[in-house]
């Protein structure tokens, strides 16, 4: 069964060091986890390091006998068939019983770009037919809020790429549970979050009924759950590329108005037109409405709504940034459609991957010279 978690890492700052770039070969697949701080050796006398350094990626049209490997690498059978079986499933390398004896293990494709191209394949063929499943779950529509929030910063993508494989009967997990333990949505070790009325799962069908963007509040009242708890799960979402992370302009409103309000008592009203940006961004009759209900302290979100209409979303976040205030984030999916979802991650996905064709190239041309 082909599964891999994919894990978006810089280019490799030497193109002609082999160790750097079979180590980069093995963040980006996530073939060792990390645990505590560097080792001195950067993880170069590891043994997923040396077997692909030293034999897999060195030779690729030669297969290797396990027994050898074992042997060659000081490993018990079954430390080497742990680090094999990942490299199996990750569609890197493949196997072969024929002959007698064990196992033997070669590069796929003969070569290191060509076993990328089979891994290429391989991961943009699932992540297509595995998306599909979002189409039966999907209630957003667009909301119309006048201009597309645009995200925050992304994090480095880390996905999960999984065949589809049949729940078993005695299974607490349903379709969707499963589907997003194999996307990654739940965390390396998801244990309990995969079950099907998890806070994870409940979180998630949340955002695909959802239209506005969902903040940490609203979502630990909605789900009785403690928001540090909740802002850990949407960070695991981000990572994946499929959740993100936008200004609440469906708040825009309040926000104004509170800053306004703070303002004013603050820095009173001269301060307002000139720096608060009341005269760069409003014309005479909004700069008055506004400042008049200000006076009588009897100013209201619906005032500062009416007076603003005609202004731009964008002006008015200049407006808001101009008077100090913040706007609150929340969380949404990557499009509204399950097609800009699947864009979006295949994208990202896809710069990945050319990154492991460019360094597969690198690696090939090292090992020649």
């Amino acid at each position: 069964m082909f599964s891999v978690r994919l894990t978006e890492v810089a280019l490799p700052t030497s193109e002609r060091e082999i160790d750097n770039l079979v180590g980069w070969f093995i963040d980006t697949l996530s073939l060792v986890r990390k645990r505590g701080e560097a080792t001195a050796d950067q993880g170069t006398a590891g043994p997923v390091h040396r077997l692909l350094r030293d034999y897999l990626f060195a030779q690729p049209e030669v297969s290797w006998d396990a027994q050898m490997l074992a042997d060659e690498l000081a490993l018990t059978p079954a430390s080497l068939n742990h680090h094999l079986t990942r490299l199996v499933e990750a569609g890197i390398i493949g196997f072969s019983n024929e002959g007698k004896g064990w196992r033997r293990y070669f590069l796929r494709g003969g070569s290191l770009e060509n076993a990328i191209e089979f891994f290429s394949l391989q991961c943009e063929t699932i992540v297509k037919q595995r998306m599909a499943l979002l189409e039966s779950l999907w209630n957003r529509e667009n909301p119309n809020l006048g201009t597309e929030p645009v995200p925050s910063e992304k994090p480095v993508l880390c996905i999960g790429i999984v065949d589809h494989r049949p729940l078993l009967p005695e299974s607490k997990e349903n379709l969707l549970s499963q589907w997003m333990g194999d996307f990654g949505l739940l965390g390396e070790r998801p244990g309990k979050e995969a079950h099907a009325e998890s806070i994870s799962v409940q979180l998630f069908q949340l955002l695909l009924n959802r239209d506005l963007p969902l903040s940490l509040d609203e979502a630990s009242e909605l789900l009785n759950e403690q928001k540090p708890r909740i802002g850990r799960i949407l960070e695991r979402f981000r990572s994946t590329g499929m959740v993100h992370r936008v200004p609440r302009i469906d708040r825009l409103n309040v926000a104004l108005w509170s800053a306004m309000t703070a303002q004013h008592q603050r820095r009173g009203e001269d301060w307002m037109l000139k720096k608060g940006g009341f005269q760069r961004i409003l014309n005479t009759k909004q700069q008055s409405s506004l400042l008049s209900s200000l006076k009588k302290g009897k100013l209201k979100v619906e005032d500062v709504e009416k007076s603003i209409q005609g202004v731009s979303i964008d002006e008015q976040m200049l407006l808001l940034n101009l008077l100090g205030g913040r706007l609150p984030l929340g969380h949404r999916m990557a499009g509204y459609s399950p097609e800009e979802v699947h864009r979006e991650i295949a994208v990202r996905i896809d710069r990945t991957l050319r990154r492991m064709r460019r360094v597969a190239q690198l690696l090939e041309q090292a090992m020649v010279s």
